[in-house]
């Protein structure tokens, strides 16, 4: 036999055996993907999964914790939930705190930003001092802010004698409830838009600032016509994740307020809670709970559909 016939020969058993070990090594690398992939995964679908079709469930029912079993109702909550002009309120207070809190907490994060990036005297303190309540418990946070909006002894008393007038009873009066815990959110989360801003802004190309000013850009037009763009991914990022926390806050408003007075501060976060553990209408907060999840779907959704389109990357 010659050297060629046995290469012909040989060429069966060497192309199953490359096939073989190509194939283990496809295996081997599901079976590390699983052993990785899987345990999370696993933690997904039962504390973040399971309970929105839990909860999905529960907003067809009738239950009030004590009861064995829920009593499955229909859509009833959800016909009650939209008839109800006090629900409307409460979305219409959840719109005005989402567009309020994100709206400005962008704007003014986005200025701060511009101020630590000219590097001045005591910027490295000052963004520490800003991004501090971003880190500290926002039922701390609202206990101070409860003596600082104190009418007679409160911080915030001493800037309305500054100018003859008397402080307003922040807390219980309706007309300023929800401005006072608008200034402690948009206090409270300002620090860490302002910082990832400024990251952004530090990792923006040098030597397209650098041409926008041989072009004789001012200050006010490279930021508006340069900065601003090349920050779009920056903005979206801080779009999507300010407005789902806004969506959800309740610490400041259980401490603060506890949704009043007179529901004027009541959100869609503490309607589910206030519902379900306050007057144990465990269907009706599910209902709420599904009605806030929905609508954070759509909003996503959008922001992904139309925003994401003008993001320069």
């Amino acid at each position: 036999m010659t050297a060629t016939q046995a290469l012909v020969v040989g060429d069966t058993p060497v192309a199953s055996t490359r096939a073989g070990n190509s194939r283990r090594r496809r295996l081997r690398g599901y079976g590390l993907f699983a052993l990785f992939a899987f345990p999370n995964l696993f933690l997904i679908l039962v504390f973040a999964y399971w309970p929105i079709i839990q909860n999905f469930y529960l907003s067809f029912t009738s239950w009030d914790f004590i009861s064995p079993e829920p009593f499955f109702i229909g859509l009833s909550n959800y016909t009650n939930l939209f008839a109800s002009a006090s629900f409307r309120h409460v979305l219409w207070v959840t719109v005005v705190w989402v567009v309020v809190v994100v709206g400005i907490s962008l704007i003014a994060g986005v200025a701060l930003a511009s101020l630590f990036s000219m590097k001045l005297p005591g910027t490295t303190a000052v963004t520490g001092i800003i991004f501090a309540p971003h880190v500290i418990s926002g039922a701390a946070i609202a206990a101070v802010w409860l003596f600082i909006f104190d009418p007679n002894y409160g911080l915030a008393r001493m800037a309305f004698d500054a100018v003859g007038a008397s402080s307003p009873s922040w807390v219980a009066d309706t007309n300023w409830a929800l401005p006072a815990l608008l200034i402690v959110s948009i206090w409270k989360g300002v620090g860490f838009v302002s910082i990832v801003y400024l990251a952004a802004m530090q990792g923006l190309p040098s030597d397209v600032l650098e041409a926008a000013r041989l072009d004789g850009a001012g200050r006010w037009q490279t930021f508006s016509k340069v900065i601003l763009p090349l920050l779009s991914p920056t903005t979206f990022f801080l779009v999507i994740t300010q407005t789902i926390a806004a969506f959800q806050a309740f610490d400041i408003i259980a401490v603060m307020t506890g949704g009043g007075p007179a529901g004027s501060t009541t959100t869609l976060s503490w309607f589910i809670y206030e519902q379900a553990f306050q007057r144990s209408n465990v269907g009706y907060s599910a209902a709420g709970g599904t009605v806030m999840f929905v609508i954070l779907m759509i909003i996503t959704s959008l922001q992904f559909a139309f925003i994401e389109k003008k993001v320069h990357y």
